[in-house]
């Protein structure tokens, strides 16, 4: 098997992205993808299938010399996020951030090259100085010159291509039916206690409350009733010190995202003082809420709950960032997976930015008001454990895939450099 040493611009045409004027809406719809660094999730995953943003037809006319099409691979190499990688889906357009690659396919299998690069994404970061705001560019010049060791045949790119994407399948086909579960648990949440068709509402009759009209045997209390503990996060050191000497994993409000669907492989370890985590280390079925450094179209006040297959993935303490709150519900009372879908269902329909502030540019929350005066519709009992009987399969589910998630993605990723540089003879692979 012959490998050869090529420069990125022998792989296919280079092409920089750019962004249209932004005082010209006529240029912005839903026509095609504009992909920008925040739409590529993470570092590991392949295709972008949706962005915050797109082209109108006008708009992708006017871009059409920079237009990428389907399977062109785009690389971010500016900026806190630099090395993220993926694949089109379609013709779409990026913006200045990536460096992408409209791969000649007569000599190159893109997913292969794909994979390829992703090995070679920390040779990019050394290069520029690693990710965080400050680091270098890496300009399209520099980009066209980097030099990447790949294999001739044709035939052996398609089977290293083959082994990998099989991993890559497995995990978006978990990401989908994680997906479907969530939305699932909104629905029948949604159901039974926004619009009333809970078990038996046919005969049930109804009161008033600060709520508007709820069935005679329940209750309406607020928050912070329903709470035995809520305390603000941490952050702790990243080195360990004396007085910093207690590991633990923290969770940002950037880790929520992916925590819904069971992945905590971003969450860093970090060295705590034993006091701090006294009050503040995380339990299962804690929830996450996040009050600050929310942005414009994301409000402040994403939140995840730690289901036992997912706290049982933290190989150490783990607390919340400082940015976040930890609320510990009464168990007494409710279900924390009630709170948890209550508290997504007034994010997802807007309530929750009514507890917002703004100030210097950033988004806080108005917590203790929140606490305070955010009412929760307490249903009585025999409909609640109905209710969880129904709800705690699905979470157990939904983190049980997110678990099985991370061991593929550890597996292939073991795999990934060893394959791609030949130390694992892929020739007489036998490929599913």
């Amino acid at each position: 098997m012959k490998t050869k040493i090529y420069k990125f611009k022998d792989l296919g045409k280079i092409i920089t992205g750019k962004t249209p004027p932004t005082s010209k809406l006529e240029l912005y719809g839903n026509e095609y993808q504009f992909i920008t660094p925040s739409d590529i999730p993470t570092f590991t995953e392949r295709y972008i299938l949706s962005t915050e943003r797109g082209l109108s037809k006008l708009g992708y006319n006017k871009m059409k010399s920079i237009v990428l099409p389907y399977n062109s691979i785009g690389v971010v190499c500016i900026g806190s996020t630099i090395g993220k990688i993926c694949l089109t889906t379609s013709e779409c357009i990026t913006n200045q951030q990536l460096n992408s690659i409209i791969v000649n396919k007569e000599r190159f299998d893109p997913l292969y090259l794909y994979y390829s690069i992703r090995s070679y994404i920390p040779k990019i970061q050394a290069i520029t100085g690693g990710t965080g705001a400050g680091k270098s560019i890496l300009n399209k010049t520099s980009f066209e010159e980097l030099e990447i060791e790949l294999y001739e045949e044709f035939g052996i790119q398609q089977k290293i291509a083959k082994f990998l994407s099989n991993y890559d399948d497995l995990i978006e086909n978990n990401n989908r039916r994680i997906k479907i579960l969530e939305e699932m648990a909104q629905k029948i949440y949604k159901e039974w206690f926004v619009d009333f068709k809970f078990p038996g509402h046919e005969t049930t009759t109804f009161k008033d409350s600060p709520l508007g009209k709820i069935p005679n045997d329940w209750e309406v209390k607020p928050i912070e009733k329903l709470l035995i503990h809520q305390i603000g996060g941490g952050w702790g050191n990243e080195i360990k010190t004396d007085k910093y000497n207690t590991p633990a994993y923290v969770i940002r409000g950037a880790d929520i995202p992916n925590g819904r669907q069971g992945c905590i492989e971003n969450c860093p370890l970090r060295y705590h003082t034993s006091s701090n985590l006294k009050t503040r280390t995380l339990n299962e079925n804690d929830i996450v809420f996040e009050v600050s450094g929310g942005s414009k179209g994301q409000p402040v006040g994403r939140t995840l709950i730690l289901n036992k297959n997912l706290f049982n993935q933290f190989k150490n303490n783990v607390i919340c960032a400082s940015f976040c709150k930890l609320l510990r519900v009464d168990q007494t009372q409710i279900i924390p997976e009630y709170i948890y879908l209550h508290l997504l269902n007034i994010y997802n329909n807007g309530e929750i930015e009514k507890y917002q502030t703004q100030s210097t540019g950033i988004i806080n929350f108005k917590f203790n008001f929140f606490l305070e005066n955010e009412k929760i519709l307490i249903p009585e009992q025999n409909i609640i454990s109905k209710f969880e009987k129904i709800i705690k399969p699905i979470f157990d589910e939904i983190f049980l895939l997110g678990n099985k998630n991370q061991v593929l993605k550890q597996t292939r990723d073991i795999l990934l450099p060893r394959l791609i540089s030949g130390e694992i003879n892929v020739e007489n692979m036998e490929i599913q």
